[in-house]
């Protein structure tokens, strides 16, 4: 039997089948245990029935095997993956949305800064812990990869209230982003380097080249201010192009997700500004309706006996198993605590940087420090992030207003009174979803 791969939350049905397929694509992990554990035991059934479809259209020899016990699901693990929502798109994602919305506060995506992000965090960082007793016990040198999200606020939590748990915070912003810029520029990705740091979902590429054949590096940097100058950036790009324009660097998550990272974008009365950069409020509520139905139809064909897509992604998760397997060497950007990694943000958080991967685990590479006006932009949101850690550690319910208050789009769009009682009626709604220091009857 091979590495034993344990997915917690494997009801993210398609988020699995990417993660499964990628791992039977590498050699050495073809004969590996997959144990799918979801409380959704509908859910968590047709993730089965996708893992084994996918195991016999590769011709592999992994086992596949799925529970609702999740210490079952860790026993033996060599290595943990974390795919959940607590609380779900119903009833607490759509909360986030309409509570907020009552006091004139837009969103789009709402879980990783901001009030929603706040609250999920909340939510979450509970259940991880849990999870991370389980594995002291059952997989204690295991690595756990997280995929989910407050990233930063759970990797935050996660460093200083587990720092024996061998952790490692995973998202595709960096490759993603750096797939699309590419196609930006009309180049292959093949022929792209790059050396980019910050937070999940706020780094930058401090460098950004192509390799020509005679290895000479090219500063890309010129064509893509060109192409916002010009006005040939992609029409649901346009944030992320402004920042770049005033700040100097492109950052690393999408302008849905920035344009609530900032003060500057959405703004109550200011329609003209949603409508020239494109922003879309509401989108996380449209594209769950959408994935939910898309996934209902796929599902349909999948009975029906249609073929599976056998295509790898772009997620890092495969490719650290495979390190961590066989010794090869590779490299990934993971969120990781801030020691001595970036010197200009503080060093009890969660950074995102690059990490090399092999049989000694996830050795973060020192990105040195970033720029001043950068760090500065970070720090808004790392302020955000802290206190919500601040409130989970301490169990001081203050915080979660303080968290809040120092929101830069929350406080740009609301008084301090206002989003006192935002934070009141979010608690009440939440109830047995938030620990129990947070919640208000």
């Amino acid at each position: 039997m091979g590495f034993k791969v344990a997915i917690i939350g494997a009801g993210s049905t398609v988020f699995m089948r990417n993660i499964v397929r990628d791992i039977l694509h590498k050699p050495a992990l073809q004969n590996a245990e997959i144990a799918l554990q979801d409380i959704d035991s509908k859910r968590l059934a047709e993730s089965h029935l996708v893992a084994a479809k996918l195991v016999d259209a590769m011709g592999v020899e992994a086992t596949v095997v799925s529970t609702e016990n999740r210490r079952a699901a860790l026993e033996g693990a060599d290595v943990v993956m974390t795919s959940f929502q607590i609380g779900g798109y119903k009833p607490c994602t759509v909360t986030d949305f309409d509570i907020p919305k009552k006091y004139g506060l837009q969103q789009t995506i709402a879980d990783t800064l901001g009030i929603g992000g706040i609250m999920r965090g909340l939510r979450t960082v509970p259940v991880m812990l849990d999870i991370a007793n389980d594995i002291r016990e059952l997989c204690p040198n295991a690595l756990l990869m997280n995929y989910v999200n407050p990233m930063a606020i759970i990797s935050g939590a996660m460093h200083r209230l587990a720092p024996d748990i061998n952790y490692v915070g995973l998202c595709h912003s960096v490759q993603g982003t750096a797939e699309h810029l590419a196609e930006d520029l009309g180049e292959e990705i093949k022929d792209i380097v790059y050396t980019c740091g910050g937070i999940n979902h706020m780094a930058f590429y401090k460098t950004f080249e192509k390799v020509h054949a005679d290895g000479h590096r090219e500063d890309l940097y010129p064509r893509l201010k060109s192409l916002f100058a010009e006005g040939k950036a992609p029409k649901d790009n346009l944030v992320r192009y402004k920042i770049m324009e005033q700040f100097g660097y492109f950052v690393t998550e999408s302008s849905e997700h920035f344009a609530e990272y900032s003060p500057w974008f959405i703004k109550e009365g200011r329609q003209d500004l949603i409508e020239q950069y494109n922003i879309p409020i509401d989108e996380y509520i449209r594209r769950c309706e959408v994935q939910i139905s898309e996934w209902d139809e796929e599902l349909k064909k999948l009975h029906d006996g249609g073929s599976m897509n056998l295509k790898e992604s772009h997620e890092y998760a495969a490719t650290i198993v495979n390190s961590l397997a066989t010794g090869e060497p590779s490299v990934i950007y993971g969120n990781v605590a801030n020691h001595g990694l970036i010197d200009n943000l503080p060093q009890d958080i969660s950074v995102e940087v690059a990490c090399m991967i092999d049989r000694n685990g996830v050795q973060p590479i020192a990105f040195g420090s970033l720029e001043p006006q950068l760090a500065a932009l970070i720090q808004t949101n790392v302020n955000v992030q802290q206190l919500t850690v601040e409130a989970l550690a301490t169990e001081n319910v203050e915080h979660i207003y303080h968290a809040a208050f120092m929101d830069p789009h929350t406080a740009a769009e609301l008084d301090l009174d206002q989003i006192r009682n935002m934070v009141d009626d979010l608690r009440r709604a939440h109830g047995d979803w938030l620990p129990e220091f947070a919640r208000l009857k």
